[in-house]
């Protein structure tokens, strides 16, 4: 690709500070871009070219091959005049911009674009990656973050010019996912694309950022070598608790005494030092070409504002050096693949070689966790304890795992969602592929509605609105909020099985880890218990389970007679899953008590799910075989205390499967204008085709008869106040007025209303045109702490939120969310033509919530969305207000160019 002409694209948020470079040509260093990974796992740094960077461009341009150079600029190119220096490296950052890529502080890469007229649409983009560094997707993310830039500048097309040799450039351009034009002429290959997001564009940018993210945990968990800093043979201490239990690592272990240097190559560094001597420890160990490090060291974040610092500071040093981080004040990782047998951990015992992928935060309750399931017989295929979360995630875990063939099952012990909006994006694309079991802390923080004034669309000049903090401090009125979205139906809806104890995680990880998913709900129960088939039918139908087969062999049933009527009701048409309570009557022998355990293994071997709950005995293992075969499931058979534990567990494995036969729905094209962040409320709204019906406020008669007039008669009037201006049950709202004494003598008296509570002052009311009548509903989209955006449908009026008749789903909505979101309140019937009423247009409602989902999905700074209320009716649908609350978004998006956080 040759030189390119200086052009200038629009502002970045990773400007980088002036510096000047070193004698050798590395840049000073930055503080400012973007972490991202390549390829092969590590990471590399993007940010802005700088007028310094001057040496450093020439330093890097010394160390291209002839091939590149003469693959980037036609020419050889020896080096570079000092006039294209000039231009090279002063950008506009508007119609001329210029990224350069960083690895372990030296420039790799550059990309840059240039607007070919002024204020014209088009860009001419070239790259050019040094040699070492080809073939590991630097061209790819460049081309990512070149595209979000010009956008912001009103570039909305790139064009290239490559030569037909160059086959590695024109792959980034073919494998990007844009509508491509190519033309060859004058001996090189013309190039014409749009840069607009595509559904093809973002499934590429998805494909590589989850191959990229599972390469870089795959680097940490699968290491040929590793090196132990802080080591110790004397038996106390963190560094002999993992000294110890490294003795079956299939590799080398290199041992690093007090402030000492490695002596040989290793792929993964543990650091088990005093938080002071951590950084010299990642330094000596990057130095030495590690892949990650490993830091159990306390002292960090967890520690206040000095530990937050050296945090920082820890995490900036490794991703400069290209590699990831694990912890610090972690638990430390596993890995039970016997080709690997990687036991990082302070844990004095894992479980075996199994098929559950197990992540969690907390180091002190992670030894308790894996104590647990091996308890339960629960084996592991590898386990990751994140501690503070510098770096690596439960979202990196979920990304290695999406391919990783030994993992079966994935559970997660979630103190924060971290990214939520990432998080919901991959457990909805793993889920359809492996259950996913979390336990989850949902509760709220103190003030977690939206923060930032709200602007109320149907008003033109509302003012600052009295439920909100301009600052950002206070949450909204409860009555403006709504009902709060149901965090499990959430989490289940993105395919997430969210349980709320550790207990509770284990009763359906065994489940799944050793039993096929069930086919339906409906359940045959075989007992030799009447006591115990009474609570079993009271759980399945607390459980929404369907008993289609309930037999109870009676109390002095032989192991044969039990195993018999177990298979008949294996056998049933009509039974998708088995739930065995089996009491051995007494006297027996142990031999016999052991029957009854293994002819239950035996018949429940089949295509059927099987609980079991037996008061004496126990059932043969078999979820944690050492070598279990990869892709298949060990068909052991659960067994737990209580039957109640039992059917509770398969409940909720009945609803994950049923989800998971559910098709995953699109998200629609909808034609939406380009709205530019924190537009007015009538102009975003618009923009996103959610047209309400205009209002006028007024203050006294003469301005309402004045908006009535300009509307035309009939016309409606209502109290403005948020929590009132709905509650026609109240007399706060007045229709149908037809003429100017009906408008002053309502007016007066919702003066007359508001003065029964409120001291002096201004009333004001808002007049609308009257819209013919239906059934009022509400729509609301909020950024949710937990679950990041969020959209809310049910009935409108007081009814609705006293009752909490409101459903929920994460965004983004396709168009089965939109479908089953709409039906699924217990008032919804109103909408399907209840009692001979007309049916609704159910698909106007369809549409709005998925535009109203989708601009909150755009636009992280409105922190909540209300269209209250909507009319729906045979003819379509009217919003009659909506408010439009802003406020500074704390969540990481989960849209542009890939970058770590």
């Amino acid at each position: 690709m040759r030189p390119a002409e200086d052009s200038d694209p629009g502002r970045n948020g990773a400007t980088g500070r002036d510096g000047a470079t070193g004698r050798d040509g590395a840049p000073a260093a930055r503080d400012s871009g973007s972490d991202v990974l390549l390829a092969d796992g590590s990471t590399v740094h993007i940010t802005q070219l700088r007028p310094e960077d001057a040496d450093a461009v020439v330093a890097m341009h010394g160390q291209f091959s002839e091939r590149t150079r003469y693959l980037r600029y036609f020419s050889p190119y020896p080096r570079i005049p000092e006039r294209d220096l000039y231009r090279f490296v002063n950008v506009d950052h508007r119609d001329r911009e210029a990224l350069v890529v960083l690895a372990g502080g030296r420039f790799i890469a550059i990309g840059r674009y240039d607007r070919l007229s002024p204020g014209g649409h088009e860009a001419e983009v070239a790259f050019v990656v040094a040699d070492a560094y080809q073939g590991r997707g630097i061209g790819s993310v460049l081309l990512e973050h070149l595209a979000e830039l010009a956008r912001a500048a009103g570039i909305t097309r790139f064009v290239a010019e490559v030569l037909p040799i160059n086959s590695g450039m024109l792959r980034v351009f073919a494998d990007a996912g844009y509508q491509i034009q190519r033309e060859y002429a004058d001996g090189v290959v013309h190039l014409e694309f749009p840069i607009g997001p595509t559904e093809q564009s973002l499934a590429v940018q998805y494909r590589r950022e989850q191959f990229t993210e599972a390469a870089s945990i795959a680097r940490l968990l699968a290491p040929a070598s590793v090196a132990l800093y802080g080591a110790r043979r004397d038996g106390t201490g963190v560094g002999a608790a993992v000294l110890r239990n490294l003795a079956s690592f299939a590799g080398p272990v290199h041992e690093v005494h007090n402030g000492q240097s490695l002596a040989a190559p290793a792929d993964l560094a543990l650091i088990a030092v005093p938080a002071p001597a951590v950084p010299a420890a990642v330094a000596d160990a990057t130095a030495a070409g590690v892949a990650g490090v490993v830091v159990f060291s306390a002292g960090f974040a967890e520690t206040g504002p000095a530990g937050v610092a050296a945090q920082r500071e820890l995490l900036r040093e490794t991703r400069a050096a290209g590699i990831r981080l694990i912890g610090p004040n972690c638990l430390g990782i596993a890995n039970t693949d016997p080709a690997v047998r990687l036991n990082a951990t302070l844990a004095p015992h894992l479980p075996p070689r199994g098929r559950a992928g197990f992540f969690c935060q907390s180091g002190v309750l992670g030894v308790a966790l894996l104590a647990e399931a091996d308890r339960r017989g629960l084996g592991l295929s590898s386990f990751v304890s994140a501690g503070n979360r510098a770096d690596v995630s439960g979202n990196d875990l979920l990304q290695y795992w999406q391919n990783d063939p030994a993992t079966d099952v994935v559970l997660l012990y979630l103190e924060t969602f971290g990214n939520p909006r990432k998080f919901t994006r991959l457990a909805r694309r793993l889920g359809r592929q492996k259950p996913i079991v979390a336990v989850a802390n949902l509760r709220r923080p103190p003030g977690w509605g939206p923060a930032g004034p709200g602007v109320t669309a149907s008003d033109p000049d509302p003012g600052p609105d009295p439920e909100s903090d301009p600052d950002g401090g206070a949450p909204l009125a409860r009555a403006e909020l709504g009902p709060e979205p149901d965090g499990r139906a959430l989490l289940a809806r993105a395919g997430v099985i969210r349980v709320d104890t550790v207990a509770e995680m284990f009763d359906v990880g065994v489940l799944l880890a050793g039993q096929p998913l069930p086919a339906g709900g409906r359940v045959g129960i075989v007992t030799n218990s009447s006591a115990l088939a009474m609570l079993a039918m009271g759980a399945c139908d607390a459980a929404g389970l369907d008993v289609t087969v309930a037999s109870d062999v009676g109390v002095r049933a032989d192991p044969a007679r039990f195993a018999a009527a177990l298979a008949d009701a294996a056998r049933h048409p009509e039974v998708d899953a088995l739930v065995v309570a089996c009491a051995p009557p007494p006297p027996l022998e142990p031999a016999e008590v052991a029957e009854f355990g293994e002819r239950i293994a035996a018949v429940a071997a089949g295509d059927k799910p099987v609980v079991a709950t037996l008061l004496a005995g126990d059932l043969p293992a078999g979820g944690a075989q050492p070598e279990p075969d990869r892709g298949q499931r060990s068909s052991a058979v659960p067994r737990y205390p209580s039957v109640e534990e039992a059917v509770r567990a398969l409940g909720r494995v009945v609803a994950y499967a049923a989800w998971r036969r559910e098709p995953p729905g699109t998200v629609p094209d909808l034609s939406i204008v380009d709205i530019r962040a924190g537009a007015p409320p009538e102009e975003l709204l618009a923009g996103y085709g959610i047209p309400v019906v205009e209002s006028r406020t007024a203050t006294d008669v003469p301005s309402a008869l004045a908006a009535a007039a300009a509307f035309g008669y009939p016309v409606a009037m209502k109290l403005a106040d948020p929590e009132l201006r709905h509650r026609i049950d109240l007399g706060a709202v007045r229709l149908d007025l037809a003429g100017p004494d009906a408008v002053r003598t309502a007016y007066l008296e919702l003066v007359r209303l508001w003065r029964l509570g409120t001291p002096a002052g201004p009333v004001e009311v808002i007049v609308q045109p009257m819209v013919a009548p239906g059934v009022s509903c509400v729509i609301e989209a909020v950024q949710d702490p937990s679950f990041g955006p969020v959209i809310g449908f049910g009935p409108g009026g007081v009814t609705g939120e006293l009752l909490g008749d409101r459903a929920w789903r994460a965004v983004p909505l396709t168009d089965r969310d939109a479908a089953a979101l709409v039906r699924q309140p217990r008032a919804s019937a109103l909408l399907l033509g209840h009692r001979g009423a007309s049916p609704v247009r159910i698909e106007a409602l369809e549409e709005v919530l998925l535009r109203a989902a989708r601009l909150i999905d755009d636009h992280p700074e409105v922190r909540r969305l209300s269209l209250n209320p909507v009319l729906a009716r045979p003819d379509g649908v009217s919003v009659l207000h909506a408010t439009v609350h802003y406020g500074q978004s704390s969540e990481r998006p989960d849209t542009g160019p890939r970058r770590l956080r």
